[in-house]
């Protein structure tokens, strides 16, 4: 007789199942583990909507955690009832979710974007002027596979963005040399991986069983690996991953304290500056948007409060 699987391996299974994303089953099991802990280890059948709320009023009121924060763990929460146990919550729980404050974003000018990045050393160099040249998100850049790159169109793929939608947006005439140049040294590097037998790469979905050889081929392999080799936390297979993220967060962060730029600087910034610069330069709004990946131009709009230059700039009356 088969013994039913633990609930948090349920999670994973779900999660799995469903495509989402190793750091999404990451934050999701971590979060429903700290509910049942915060419960005295109760299962989550045994309880619903009040303890929901009574966990999510701890994060708020004991942790002090942001609003982003407390929303993922509602966000994990209705996950595991509707999703693992399928025990439907009352419409009463939607009230629970936090308001999250409208902040308007960080912008560099382009001055302050090309100081920035003159500070940092390679690869994070040429990974923070794709952020800025193509408008891409922190993940985004560090998924990004060789297949992705078209030097000929000055494009690039973003494949499984956020919302899991795919998109085209443009490739920097000043990155393309010194990206030519990467790609050839990673290139040499992926050959001597390959004689040792850790050249492959994880593919997305069912593509390693319908193409078993495909993950050792040049064009799906990431255009920033990482330095060394990893196990998969999945399979626990070992082989190369792509550069991590926080590398890049706390390289840009070095080189911002050494600018002594007066703003928070972050990896997103220069998506932002992306964004407000193409729109000072009279781009229309809806092909920003596209670039962006935006699924509602509203979400592109918020760019037009920050402009300070360029069409749509507004003159103070003290200045005539």
């Amino acid at each position: 007789m088969m013994t039913k699987p633990r609930l948090l391996d349920q999670v994973r299974m779900v999660i799995r199942r469903k495509h989402y994303s190793i750091r999404t089953e990451q934050a999701y099991v971590d979060w429903i583990r700290r509910y049942i802990l915060f419960h005295n280890k109760r299962h989550p059948e045994k309880m619903g909507v009040p303890e929901i709320e009574a966990f999510l009023i701890h994060l708020a009121n004991d942790l002090h955690v942001a609003a982003n924060t407390q929303n993922q763990a509602f966000a994990a929460l209705l996950f595991l009832y509707r999703e693992v146990l399928q025990i439907p919550l009352t419409s009463y729980v939607q009230v629970l979710q936090a308001k999250r404050p409208k902040r308007l974003p960080t912008v560099l000018t382009k001055a302050e974007a090309k100081t920035v990045i003159e500070l940092l050393s390679h690869p994070y160099k040429l990974m923070t002027q794709i952020l800025y040249g193509s408008g891409l998100r922190l993940m985004e850049c560090v998924r990004l596979r060789v297949k992705d790159i078209d030097f000929n169109r000055r494009e690039v793929l973003v494949r499984d963005g956020k919302g899991s939608k795919d998109r085209i947006t443009i490739l920097a005439e000043n990155t393309i040399k010194p990206l030519e140049k990467h790609l050839l040294q990673i290139k040499n590097f992926h050959q001597i991986y390959l004689e040792k037998g850790y050249g492959s790469v994880y593919l997305p979905h069912a593509l390693s069983r319908k193409y078993p050889k495909a993950g050792k081929e040049w064009i799906w392999q990431w255009v920033f690996p990482a330095r060394s080799i990893s196990s998969d936390p999945r399979t626990g297979k070992k082989r190369r991953h792509h550069a991590s993220s926080s590398s890049l967060q706390k390289a840009v962060k070095a080189a911002a304290r050494l600018s002594e730029i007066p703003k928070r600087i972050t990896p997103h910034t220069f998506r932002h500056s992306f964004a407000t610069h193409l729109l000072e330069s009279g781009y229309d709004i809806r092909t920003v948007q596209e670039l962006l990946g935006h699924k509602d131009v509203k979400t592109t709009m918020i760019y037009t409060h920050v402009l300070n230059r360029g069409p749509l700039a507004v003159k103070s009356p003290l200045d005539d």
